[in-house]
């Protein structure tokens, strides 16, 4: 392991926080799965477990950058522990109602809008603790990164897990052990987060607060990670189709493996290698790369050919997500710090959902390589977005490394 990476897992700090973030945002890798198939198993269609999936994903998303608001407000020991307990009720709630065939969609419904607008925010609390602990730019850059990657490995992991007890029990076990991990997670964070210390009076005024001018002035990273979600998400749907037409559905596997594994080796590269240009620059440059791969998936004559461009696409993912994460944590203050980073999660998942709907539109009207082609165009265009050069109360002046005793 390179020696940047024990530095992270060496910080004060770290050996307790890693395992209670990564054990409950692992419950964010079975849910989604277990929920869509025990509702398919309890309703008998696929299209009402589809719909139930829509709302508890639309509620989610949409409320994500509130429920963070939350924790900036009064602190994750006071907010996650009601919100875990509300969100592992539901799931207990939803894994009861469709241990067994038989109950109908609109019994589920207000149960899968109560999970979705209650799931703890873990990703960006994750974020915004390693922001106190690593006080030093290039270790916090090392810990985002480690952090990208871990959470990309659990949304691998989780389906796995979910689709092993669907094997073996019922698809509700899933929801069962959501809740569970979530729970556990969840109180075990909220146990080890560190408090944000409070504004220095001497320190230079802060940037205007507020939503409307946090994302004034995180424009640049958001547009990023919007373009980013559209074009994967494009990109993955077109794979399919791809992988079909050449007679080798199943094979689009590989395809996906291949990304994920791209991406895991660049987002461990980023930080590992010590980089000279800020934040601005290298999101730039990394944007720029993840549209440009995409694009060469129009070029692609064969499956393997389109692994081999997934692959290289991959090694942008998780760099260009997380120098997003980076540079928002730079732009934000203490008192917005976990609210910026779910921002980061809304503006890929909504890029994700928006392209998704308009891939399949494009594709009853135009060629597949033309359509591959397009898929890179979101995120090509969120150059456009290029921010500003930070001001000196923009960045790292607004870190007050907390004293280890607080650890």
């Amino acid at each position: 392991m390179s020696t940047s990476y024990l530095a992270v897992l060496r910080t004060p700090g770290a050996a307790r926080l890693i395992p209670a973030a990564l054990l409950g945002r692992l419950s964010y890798g079975t849910a989604p799965l277990s929920l869509l198939l025990a509702a398919a198993d309890t309703t008998g269609s696929y299209a009402r477990a589809g719909w139930l999936m829509a709302v508890f994903s639309a509620v989610s998303v949409l409320l994500f950058p509130y429920r963070a608001g939350l924790v900036d407000r009064y602190g994750p020991r006071r907010v996650l522990p009601p919100m875990a307990l509300g969100y592992a009720a539901a799931l207990l709630a939803l894994a009861a109602t469709t241990w067994r065939p038989g109950t109908p969609s609109w019994a589920l419904l207000p149960l899968a809008a109560a999970a979705g607008a209650l799931a703890p925010p873990l990703g960006p609390v994750t974020r915004a603790q390693w922001s106190v602990l690593a006080a030093d730019p290039e270790l916090r850059r090392r810990a985002y990164s480690l952090d990208t990657v871990a959470e990309e490995l659990l949304y691998v992991t989780g389906p796995l897990l979910a689709g092993l007890l669907t094997a073996t029990t019922r698809p509700a076990a899933g929801l069962l052990l959501s809740a569970v991990l979530a729970l556990t997670g969840t109180l075990a964070l909220a146990a080890v987060a560190v408090p944000v210390a409070p504004r220095d009076p001497a320190a230079p005024t802060p940037p205007r607060t507020g939503t409307r001018h946090l994302l004034g002035r995180a424009r640049q990273p958001l547009s990023a990670a919007a373009g980013a979600g559209a074009g994967l998400a494009a990109f993955s749907l077109l794979a399919v189709v791809f992988a079909a037409r050449h007679g080798r559905p199943a094979d689009v596997a590989w395809v996906e493996a291949a990304l994920a594994a791209g991406s895991a080796v660049g987002g461990l590269a980023l930080g590992a290698i010590d980089w000279r240009a800020p934040a601005r620059t290298r999101l730039t440059l990394l944007t720029a790369a993840l549209g440009t791969a995409l694009a060469l998936a129009a070029l692609a004559p064969t499956l393997p050919a389109l692994t081999a461009v997934a692959a290289l696409a991959g090694l942008a993912v998780a760099p260009t997500l997380t120098t997003a994460y980076l540079r928002t944590d730079e732009l934000a203050t203490p008192a917005e710090r976990t609210r910026a980073g779910a921002w980061v999660n809304t503006s890929f998942n909504a890029g994700s959902s928006g392209a998704t709907a308009l891939t399949g539109t494009l594709l009853a009207h135009l060629p597949l390589t033309s359509c591959l082609l397009l898929a890179a165009a979101p995120t090509l265009a969120a150059l456009a977005c290029r921010g500003t050069p930070p001001r000196p109360r923009d960045a790292d002046e607004f870190r007050r490394p907390a004293p280890s005793n607080q650890v």
